[in-house]
């Protein structure tokens, strides 16, 4: 799946962790894969619904809505100081 966007130039591999993708631009943005599980993290939700609605394009995938969970660990949201 990742090749799609990686080929295409869209997105970077980080070279610290390699299930890690970003794209930098006015609007970073962050793909995190493993195995079977993706989390899509940029400050624009619009951007992210538009690369959800890409990738349903492409794939057959479920949208579990905001992440609460990811390989074990719990995320927590502060958004009055934009931290996760």
């Amino acid at each position: 799946m990742v090749r799609l966007f990686y080929d295409q130039g869209q997105y970077n591999r980080c070279e610290y962790d390699s299930c890690v993708y970003f794209k930098q631009n006015d609007d970073p943005t962050y793909l995190l894969l493993y195995v079977d599980d993706m989390l899509i993290a940029a400050r624009n939700k619009a951007h992210i619904q538009k690369f959800k609605t890409q990738l349903k394009k492409k794939f057959d995938m479920k949208d579990l809505g905001e992440a609460k969970k990811i390989l074990g660990m719990k995320i927590t949201r502060d958004r009055g100081s934009n931290r996760l």
